[in-house]
Formats: C-alpha cells, sequence, structure tokens
C-alpha cells in the first residue's frame, strides 16, 4: 500500500495556523495516521489526540511509546475533547487541528466497507459501533433514504436512487450498491465522475452524524480553548466547509442568527474568535504529491478572552 495517501493535508499551514511553541499543550481532535501529531510533536508540542476508530487508536499505540509522554491518546469522539481534558485536568489549551471526514486509512481498507473502489462489507462506522450502512439501507423507509442523499450527498435525483435501493434490498456489499445507484443514474464507464461517490458520502455522513459532531467538536474546541488559542480546521467538501465558515464569522461578530447545525445563540454574545484568516488551499507543489488535498480548505481562527457561546438545542 503506498504512503501518499497518508500525508496531512495542508501540514505546513495548519502548522502556521496553530504557531506552536515548545511545551504548548495541543489537541489533534483527528488523529488518523497521526500526520499533525508527528509534526506537533518535532516542534516540541504536548498532543492530547483524539480519535474513534478503535484501529487508529491501535495503530498509534507505537507513537504514544515513543513520545516519551508527550501524547495521550484518547479514544473518543472530538465532540467530546472538552470533557476528556477536563478530567485529566488538561484545560486550557493553546491550540486544536481538526481533519474533518473519512480518514484515508479508512478508506484503503475494504473491510471498513467506506469505498466502492473495492469491495468490502456495507459498513462505513467510524467508531465500529452502531448502526452500519446496510442496517440503515435495509430498513429505512424511502423517504428518509432519499432525504439523506439529498441533504448530506447533494443528490439531485435522490428519490430515483432511494427508489432503486429499496428495490434492491437486501444490500450487503459495497459494489452492490455501487451499482444500484450507477444502473439507477444511467452511468458510463467513460464518464468523468462516478454518480455513486455522492451517495457513498451521503450514506456516510448520515450514520456517522458527521455534521452534528463537526459542530458539537467546534462549540468543544471553543470553550476548551485559551485566551489566544488557535483553532484550525481543514475540510474537504462544501457542506463541512460551510458550517465551519458560517461558525467563525458568526462567532467572530460576522454575523447573527444560526443555523439547522450551528444553532440560535444567546444575543449579544462577545466574539470569541478574532483574527478569522482567509481560507487556504492547498499549492501546486502539495497537489502533485498529493492529490487528497485537491478537495481540502483550511481555515483558522484565534480564540478571544471572551466567554464561550452558549448554544441553543445544538445537535
Amino acid at each position: 500500500m503506498s504512503d501518499a495517501p497518508h500525508i496531512p493535508v495542508l501540514l505546513d499551514e495548519v502548522l502556521e495556523g496553530l504557531a506552536v511553541q515548545p511545551g504548548s499543550a495541543q489537541v489533534d481532535a483527528t488523529f488518523g495516521a497521526g500526520g499533525y501529531t508527528r509534526a506537533i510533536l518535532a516542534a516540541g508540542g504536548r498532543v492530547f489526540a483524539f480519535d474513534r476508530d478503535p484501529d487508529a487508536i491501535a495503530d498509534g499505540q507505537a507513537l504514544v511509546a515513543e513520545s516519551g509522554g508527550a501524547l495521550t491518546l484518547i479514544a473518543a469522539t472530538f465532540s467530546a475533547l472538552e470533557a476528556e481534558l477536563a478530567a485529566r485536568d488538561a484545560l486550557p489549551v493553546d491550540g486544536v487541528v481538526m481533519d474533518i471526514g473519512v480518514s484515508s486509512m479508512m478508506l484503503d481498507r475494504p473491510e471498513r466497507g467506506f469505498s466502492f473502489q473495492q469491495d468490502g462489507p456495507l459498513d462505513m462506522r467510524m467508531s465500529q459501533e452502531g448502526e452500519s450502512a446496510a442496517d440503515f439501507l435495509n430498513t429505512a423507509d424511502e423517504t428518509l433514504i432519499a432525504n439523506v442523499l439529498y441533504e448530506y450527498g447533494e443528490e439531485p435525483r435522490s428519490r430515483r436512487v432511494a427508489r432503486a435501493i429499496v428495490a434492491a434490498r437486501p444490500l450487503t456489499r459495497t459494489t452492490e450498491l455501487a451499482n444500484v445507484v450507477r444502473k439507477a443514474l444511467g452511468y458510463k464507464p467513460h464518464d468523468k465522475k462516478d454518480p455513486s461517490t455522492r451517495t457513498f458520502q451521503a450514506i456516510r455522513i448520515h450514520i456517522n452524524r458527521e455534521l452534528g459532531e463537526l459542530a458539537d467538536g467546534l462549540a468543544a474546541a471553543e470553550r476548551a480553548l485559551g485566551p489566544g488559542g488557535r483553532l484550525a480546521v481543514v475540510t474537504f467538501h462544501s457542506l463541512e466547509d460551510r458550517l465551519v465558515k458560517r461558525f467563525f464569522r458568526e462567532r467572530s461578530g460576522g454575523l447573527p442568527g444560526g443555523s439547522r447545525h450551528l444553532p440560535q445563540v444567546a444575543a449579544k454574545a462577545e466574539p470569541s474568535f478574532e483574527n478569522v484568516a482567509r481560507a487556504v488551499r492547498a499549492g501546486e507543489a502539495e497537489l502533485a504529491r498529493n492529490p487528497r488535498a485537491r478537495s481540502a480548505t483550511l481555515r483558522v481562527a484565534q480564540r478571544t478572552a471572551a466567554a464561550a457561546w452558549v448554544n441553543e438545542g445544538a445537535l
């Protein structure tokens, strides 16, 4: 297996955004293969790294041993980072980095069921617990499946795809689902993009509650960061990026109100973030060595001394 898919995207830009100082307390909210964590450790930072994937936690134990106590690896979702850090008397922290979405390690392992590039069980569970993709697709009604595909996959023909999925049940393999979607949408081998990409994205986001987790994780990072701390977030598609962009604009006083994933906040709250940087995307040199970076967007902001905002009815 090539090492290329495991290269952390926008690594130099993330380190610059975090402004890691020796001895500073940093959170890698999405440990994965440990790329950001290794770089932060090399810069002298102490790292609290989170991952909900048991495989990532197991694979990271060697790095824990190598770190000489500078790395604490925590098996938890990043929405729980404030509580987990508080339990370790590790608040506040100086920086938080999040790399949102599915890790390349998950995509590379057919048995995890995230990709249609190789056949595998229709799973897609990041935590390897709870409802699988097969469970959802084989039990949910057609309307719910269509709504998930439209909202999280931005699939314009979601009803047609949902109808085909229900007609083909039971589905148990990734290639089965991909072929059902291709047939429903009239896919031809020479078409530029496989239409099943949108369906796989939507189902994965739904069963892992990814957008709700992101919203909760951003709020948890806001509470965990000390004054002057940095929050750096890397996203890979428009749904995630819009949520992060709105969070930073709202929390820095750029717009009022809320949204479905970032609910209404208390009026007249003082800005909890400042120095919101312009979005950063990969340059040609990085794209040449790491094609996965093509869709990546980095946003960074700095925590003020104001109290964290209070969400009303957060997901």
